[in-house]
């Protein structure tokens, strides 16, 4: 009966999330309550599946990015995007999937689009041109240079955590494939926009003789953000030698920016998104729940019997299936799904470390695949939407499936040529 019970909940909640009937904050929090409350899993036990480095580690992050964002610094970066293009439409383009991509390296993804997408908005507004084909590639851009690190897309930051893998063997294992990725979408972004993006060259003019220096609001603090970010970076390269987690890191970076700017701490927890973190909370608990009944125990067996045990099949498997589900579904609650499945397969004999990497492919570049495939995508959809330039399901579509299928197949050849081989 608990089977039963636990399923149902599972499935429901997962419907609610991918159809946004209910906002997905409240819905894993409804599921993940109530598998505590009707009994199927002690309290005990559902706060303890709550992976508090992963809440850390997002929360540092935000703080971080927020008071930088006070300074004016992304604002400079767009215009400096724009001369650097010599405000020519689809270089800026290229330009801008570029930043975005190494942003979210380093920042994380949705945080990247959230501070990116609206100096897009504002650009393409002055230069006359849709907003669409740059929101769309900034979108692409950031799940793709998310992929690279620990810290740029939340499926990163999940496995890295339940595998006790860190910040440098991401860069190591996951830079190399994000790269040669990023480099074919940039490739294949000609096609999909070069010939809808024209502009008038007297408005190119004047956008081009801006300037950027003027919307630095507190070089000071620039500095000093600049700085502790970088510190944090290294602060994850190191923590593994010093026995730390990446959440502790990134507390530690928050809370020094904190001290040093004399930023009051209630006005950088405004910068927090507490309903992400929330949502986490959720799903760690609902999870806690199908671990506990055996549904993922029996979906790792239903695997290996699929694949017949073989390591190739089921690494190579388990990037497809990664991206296809990935692709219905956000890639966050999937990824928070299949990694305890990853554990039950590696602990049947099939080395783990290549199916963690599989996995990770698979969630993020599958989060390309459709408008609700990831975090970040919906975050750029709604904004578009507001701003009165809706990204249709069809539309998207059309690109992401195209990238998210060429993503998977270097990804195949990538695992096979380094792990498998």
């Amino acid at each position: 009966m608990e089977v039963v019970a636990a399923g149902v909940i599972f499935l429901v909640t997962y419907a609610l999330i991918a159809t946004e009937r209910v906002d997905k904050t409240v819905a894993a929090l409804l599921g993940g309550s109530l598998v505590v409350v009707i009994g199927i899993v002690d309290q005990e036990a559902a706060f303890a599946a709550i992976d508090l480095n992963v809440i850390f580690l997002l929360v540092g992050m935000m703080i971080l990015a927020g008071i930088l964002r006070r300074t004016g610094f992304f604002q400079w970066v767009a215009i400096r995007s724009v001369k650097v293009a010599r405000g020519e439409p689809y270089r800026l383009l290229l330009v801008l999937s570029i930043l975005t991509a190494v942003l979210s390296a380093f920042l994380d993804n949705v945080t990247t689009v959230v501070l990116i997408a609206p100096v897009t908005l504002y650009i393409a507004g002055v230069l006359g041109v849709s907003p669409i084909p740059y929101l769309i590639s900034e979108i692409l851009a950031s799940n793709i240079g998310g992929a690279a690190t620990l810290i740029g897309d939340p499926p990163n930051i999940l496995i890295g955590s339940a595998a006790g893998l860190g910040f440098g063997e991401f860069l190591a294992n996951m830079a190399p494939v994000a790269f040669i990725v990023f480099i074919v979408f940039l490739g294949l972004t000609r096609w999909f926009f070069a010939a809808d993006l024209r502009v008038d060259p007297a408005v190119r003019d004047a956008v081009l003789a801006l300037d950027e220096r003027e919307v630095l609001t507190d070089p000071r603090l620039l500095r000093l953000s600049l700085t502790v970010i970088g510190l944090t970076m290294l602060g994850f390269l190191l923590a593994r030698p010093l026995g730390l987690e990446p959440g502790a890191i990134a507390l530690m970076g928050a809370a020094g920016l904190m001290l040093l700017s004399r930023t009051d701490p209630e006005t950088a927890l405004h910068e927090v998104e507490w309903s992400t973190l929330f949502f986490f909370v959720g799903l760690f608990m609902l999870v806690s729940a199908i671990v506990h009944v055996g549904i993922v125990g029996a979906v790792a067996d239903w695997l290996l019997e699929v694949t017949g045990g073989d390591p190739h099949v089921t690494t190579i498997g388990l990037i497809w299936l990664s991206g296809f589900a990935s692709a219905i579904i956000d890639n966050i609650p999937y990824t928070v799904t299949m990694i305890p499945v990853v554990q039950d397969v590696g602990a049947s004999g099939i080395p783990i470390e290549p199916l963690w990497w599989a996995l990770a492919m698979g969630a993020c570049f599958g989060g390309n695949a459709t408008i609700i495939g990831a975090s970040a995508n919906v975050v750029v959809a709604d904004l578009a939407a507001r701003n009165e330039h809706p990204i249709s399901f069809g539309r998207f579509l059309r690109y992401g499936s195209l990238v998210t299928v060429v993503s998977l197949a270097i990804s195949t050849v990538y695992v096979t040529v380094r792990y498998l081989g």
